[in-house]
């Protein structure tokens, strides 16, 4: 059996993450800082992923202020405490192929230092030795402290509600070191 780690490529891998609130939805992006794929006989069977929450981006905020602002709350202990907290990470489990080039992923998310199970699908390509792998992960934010107007929490929020679970669409590419 060959055992291959694939190292993450940074700048070829990324997050767009979505955050949906009662009267709309904000999206952005979050940068992958290092990581590795591994897999045995060309299936996927292990690896992990640092996410760099300092790189945190709103796309769908034109106005800098605002944006800037919106940003700085993100990066705030109501969410990602990201001065305190640089890094999450996602670490694989188990990774169960489900047909052509799809797996049931089981693996663990730690944000603000708190760890809880998270299962998705992804799809996975190899290219000559390049593979890439994709999957939409959906958190539960409040299971990492991050209660900000959380239906959970806080009562009678009407339209400032925002929803528990934010979207973590997650491509990666990597390659033999």
């Amino acid at each position: 059996m060959e055992t291959q780690k694939l190292a993450i490529e940074a700048a070829q891998s990324n997050i767009d993450w979505v955050g949906r609130k009662v009267t709309g939805a904000h999206n952005g992006t979050i940068s992958i800082k290092e990581g590795a794929l591994i897999l045995n006989d060309g299936q996927l069977t292990g690896g992990e992923f640092i996410i760099d929450t300092t790189s945190i981006k709103i796309l769908d905020v034109s106005d800098p202020s605002t944006n800037a602002q919106f940003a700085g709350h993100l990066a705030s202990a109501d969410f990602f405490a990201s001065e305190q907290y640089p890094e999450a990470k996602f670490t694989i489990a188990l990774a169960e192929p489900a047909g052509d080039n799809i797996y049931n992923v089981k693996g663990d998310l730690t944000i603000k230092g708190i760890t809880h199970p998270v299962a998705f699908t992804a799809v996975l390509s190899n290219n000559n030795g390049t593979v890439s792998a994709s999957g939409k992960v959906v958190v539960d934010r409040t299971l990492y402290d991050m209660k900000f107007r959380s239906g959970n929490f806080f009562k009678d929020l009407g339209d400032t509600l925002i929803y528990n679970n934010f979207d973590l669409n997650v491509t990666i590419t990597a390659k033999a070191a």
